[in-house]
């Protein structure tokens, strides 16, 4: 019996490399515009995302106008100074100097959203896990920032944003959920490791204390994943 061949060393090599070179870009975005042909590039390896039952839920808002970005921007200003309200103490300031987005600064921005009612797949694997459209979608947005970094294209993830307020700025209706809001472009460097490790907010957590085999491991809730 044959076994499907793999990719050669170098492809191989290349794959690893652009999903730990993968950063989540908050500054240094140039003002040069990608392409129309690399944005599509991009979007195409979205949408080439596995989904489930071939729903494919994916929808793409790209967002170039300044003023519907001025918008969100200030949407995440709202967000971010009640989420700096929550924390107290030195982690407050060390939340204050952090930098979480750059939506003003990149090129342009992208909204993928998730139309989970889609009858797109006839519900094959959703009757059970219907949540399995929005992993599809995250699905997208992990091909499109992969295929990013191999272009040498940034892109940061804005998750402090208050969903409905987005949704009215982007005209997004309400039986559609917005997943990913994306700054994308190009950048003057990658950093080596990711900016809130540096920034000493958080720390990887080896693989070895995620990993469990046949069953979950019970001190995962007593403790944590630990370093």
């Amino acid at each position: 019996m044959t076994r499907a061949a793999g990719f050669d060393e170098g492809a191989r090599q290349a794959v690893y490399r652009a999903i730990r070179e993968r950063r989540d870009v908050r500054r240094g975005f140039l003002p040069e515009p990608m392409s129309d042909d690399l944005l599509g590039k991009l979007l195409e390896a979205a949408h080439n995302a596995p989904s489930v039952g071939l729903m494919q839920p994916w929808r793409f808002i790209v967002v170039r106008d300044i003023v519907v970005r001025q918008t969100i921007h200030k949407i995440f200003l709202d967000a971010n100074q009640k989420a700096l309200a929550g924390y107290a103490g030195e982690q407050q300031q060390n939340y204050a100097g952090l930098k979480l987005e750059g939506m003003l600064e990149a090129p342009q921005n992208l909204c993928i959203v998730c139309d989970s009612q889609s009858s797109q797949g006839h519900q094959l694997g959703r009757r059970t896990m219907p949540e399995t459209a929005l992993y599809s979608a995250v699905c997208a947005v992990q091909n499109l920032w992969l295929a990013a970094r191999a272009e040498g294209i940034g892109v940061g993830w804005v998750s402090i944003l208050e969903p409905n307020q987005l949704r009215s700025a982007l005209k997004i209706p309400n039986h559609v959920t917005p997943v990913a809001y994306l700054c994308l472009g190009y950048v003057e460097a990658f950093a080596a490791e990711p900016d809130l490790e540096r920034a000493g907010w958080e720390k990887r957590t080896p693989l070895k204390s995620v990993l469990a085999f046949d069953q979950y491991d019970s001190n995962w809730d007593e403790k944590g994943p630990t370093s």
